[in-house]
């Protein structure tokens, strides 16, 4: 019986997100509205953290923006907002989630690539 009710309020999977993991370099595609317009922004940064939950699924995206700002913003998996999201390298890392890497700046926050020989 709950399994109908939960199936009934649940958000349909996006299909154009990939399966996602910590320490990937990700550009993520959203749709932005302004006064009547719509138009794509993307978003490139680091995932540096993933959450399950089935609707209320999501991942964390941090960049370093202009004068060496930190910036983090979280996207719903299942939000119809996001156009699309490319994974352009994913890294070898240790932990799950990497709050660590908003104490580091310049070379040190770099991650190793993952090789996929």
């Amino acid at each position: 019986m709950k399994d109908h009710i939960r199936q009934a309020v649940e958000a349909p999977v996006n299909k154009n997100i990939p399966a996602l993991n910590p320490g990937d370099s990700v550009a993520v595609h959203v749709r932005i509205r302004e006064g009547g317009k719509e138009r794509v922004q993307e978003f490139k940064g680091t995932v540096i953290k993933t959450r399950g939950g089935g609707n209320d699924a999501s991942f964390t995206v941090r960049r370093i923006a202009s004068h060496g700002v930190g910036v983090e913003r979280t996207f719903l998996l299942r939000s119809p907002r996001i156009e699309k999201v490319t994974v352009m390298r994913r890294a070898k890392i240790r932990r799950a989630k990497l709050y660590y890497m908003r104490g580091l700046t310049g070379k040190k926050a770099r991650l190793k690539e993952k090789r996929t020989d």
